[in-house]
């Protein structure tokens, strides 16, 4: 199966294979980080392999900044028009994150958990039938 997606502008796009959906885990992380990046109060991405992924159209931007704790992210995104597309670093191994409002159709991934929901907006509910992950404090 091949899912598509691209930028805000459409100078980037890129195709995903997958043999089935269930290859990806799409996940909402409420992490202070994701909350930054986005300028949301929460980071939505698809967790695929590293190989199932390539760019079709354009040249990426690269950044690198600390997750908050450590950690190295490394980020992808369209130097036009600013959207991001991956993120990988850390414990990713040979996986990718893509986020997931840059699918062409991001309705086939439903989120299967949250992460850092210790820091979800108090107004947010829970996402139903997800698993929690709150984080202890550091």
């Amino acid at each position: 199966m091949h899912y598509t997606g691209s930028c805000c502008c459409g100078q980037l796009k890129y195709h995903v294979k997958l043999g089935s959906p269930d290859e990806a885990r799409t996940s909402i992380c409420h992490c202070k980080n994701c909350q930054k990046f986005t300028g949301g109060n929460y980071g939505i991405t698809t967790k695929v392999p590293r190989s199932s992924f390539n760019y079709t159209t354009g040249s990426p931007q690269q950044h690198e900044a600390d997750n908050g704790s450590g950690v190295m992210l490394h980020r992808d995104f369209c130097g036009t028009c600013g959207s991001g597309i991956i993120e990988y670093g850390g414990n990713a191994g040979d996986f990718i994150y893509v986020f997931y409002g840059s699918f062409d159709d991001p309705a086939q991934f439903r989120p299967k958990g949250e992460f850092f929901t210790r820091y979800r907006a108090e107004w947010m509910p829970q996402v139903p039938d997800t698993f929690q992950k709150r984080e202890i404090k550091e």
